[in-house]
């Protein structure tokens, strides 16, 4: 990131970058994230509200984009200039790249129960050199399969478990003329469907190919089978669909156009937006093959040290810990269509999608299949992650072979 060299020089040369004005914290929160659909805007309003209740001020800094990258940049460019926000949406390994830079502060003071109530992996992702820096908020299910129930029904199939299911299925859905698969072709939305099917070869096949970057298992012939599946899936695509925003495609399973979508369940908050019902409108399935998985995505603040500030702001310690309470868990996923990240949590005022993640997460849990999303920032540092997007967009977006694809997968998993 190499962030204090780039601050140095600014400095040197007398320049400042034109953003956040800071306040006092203890009055002032100002918060940026990526959180601009329905669904995550409303479930941000919940963390907002619950802040004014408390005294503080919200200025919302919302950069869209769903992956994620132009907030990054934006977060870049005020942290150089000398105005970091007070938290910002960051997760997985780049919360310990903001940490190496010295520009996180810890709220251990408001972490007193975290260690216990947490996921030991998403425990120790918040945490710096023993001392917690970042809060998380709640946890995703990447390996989900959003369908149509009206487009089942019309064609009389039900939620495939196998890929030689969800294929005829997509034939069925196409020969009704259902879009069968609503997608947008950005580069993360292609990795979050390759990883899936990465997913479908087995949790102990995924950690060697995605958490390790394991050579052998990059360039096996299973990997090949699972790039042989992706172009497979990519043929019952719309021809419109390059550009197209998540929310957007899943917007298209929701009234009808198309017949299903892979996405994480922040798809959900949409369909709950929408006023649909789960079971009644919509079927959230897991993604062929990964039933007994779990692929986790994990949103977090991170807390920036403020100037003037030796340690955490009383507005920082108050946002860290709400984020945490089991109330605001509960409220904040049931918008956001996720699951309290924190262990415990009553599950009884959720829907049956979210029961079953979180069934599904407990199994997950103990039986080793809990595993970091690559394609969400939960697996790897973003050079590496970057890297292994680029390797199979290009698959995805050309008429490469799987060999091809193999050699160059191989490489982006040995980048630094």
């Amino acid at each position: 990131m190499k962030l204090r060299t780039m601050m140095g020089a600014l400095c040197a040369a007398g320049l400042m970058v034109a953003g956040i004005q800071v306040a006092s914290a203890a009055e002032q929160l100002e918060v940026l994230h990526w959180w601009t659909s329905g669904g995550e805007s409303k479930a941000v309003g919940v963390l907002k509200a619950d802040m004014d209740k408390q005294g503080y001020q919200w200025r919302d800094f919302a950069v869209a984009g769903g992956a994620g990258a132009a907030a990054m940049t934006a977060l870049k460019t005020q942290v150089i200039s000398g105005n970091a926000p007070t938290a910002a949406q960051i997760k997985g390994p780049l919360i310990k790249e903001w940490a190496d830079e010295g520009v996180l502060t810890n709220v251990d003071a408001a972490a007193k129960d975290w260690s216990k109530n947490l996921p030991p992996a998403i425990d120790a992702l918040m945490k710096y050199k023993g001392h917690y820096v970042a809060a998380p908020f709640s946890v995703h299910r990447v390996n989900w399969l959003w369908i149509n129930a009206d487009a089942l029904k019309k064609v009389g199939a039900t939620a495939p478990t196998t890929w030689p299911e969800f294929f005829a299925l997509a034939d069925k859905l196409k020969a009704a003329g259902y879009v069968p698969v609503a997608t947008g072709g950005q580069p993360w939305q292609d990795l979050t469907i390759w990883e899936t099917v990465v997913l479908s070869q087995g949790a102990p096949f995924y950690k060697k190919a995605l958490v390790d970057l394991d050579p052998a298992t990059l360039t096996s012939p299973q990997m090949g089978t699972v790039f042989d599946t992706v172009r497979k899936i990519e043929s019952y695509f719309d021809a419109g669909h390059s550009g197209r925003d998540w929310n957007v495609a899943t917007a298209m399973v929701i009234n009808g156009k198309a017949g299903m979508q892979f996405m994480g369940d922040w798809a959900k908050g949409e369909f709950v937006g929408a006023g649909k019902v789960a079971g009644r409108d919509y079927v959230c399935s897991p993604a062929p093959g990964t039933a007994t998985s779990f692929t986790y995505n994990v949103d977090s603040f991170a807390f920036f040290t403020q100037k003037g500030q030796s340690g955490a702001t009383p507005g920082q310690l108050a946002l860290a810990s709400t984020i945490m309470s089991p109330d605001f868990q509960a409220e904040f996923s049931l918008n956001k269509g996720s699951i309290p990240v924190r262990l415990g949590v009553p599950m009884d005022k959720f829907d049956a999608c979210a029961k079953q993640s979180y069934a599904d997460e407990q199994t997950a849990l103990k039986n080793g299949s809990y595993v970091p999303s690559l394609a969400h920032g939960m697996a790897q540092n973003d050079a590496v992650a970057g890297a292994i997007t680029d390797a199979v967009t290009k698959f995805m977006n050309s008429n490469e072979d799987t060999k091809t694809a193999l050699s160059d997968l191989a490489k982006a998993a040995k980048t630094k």
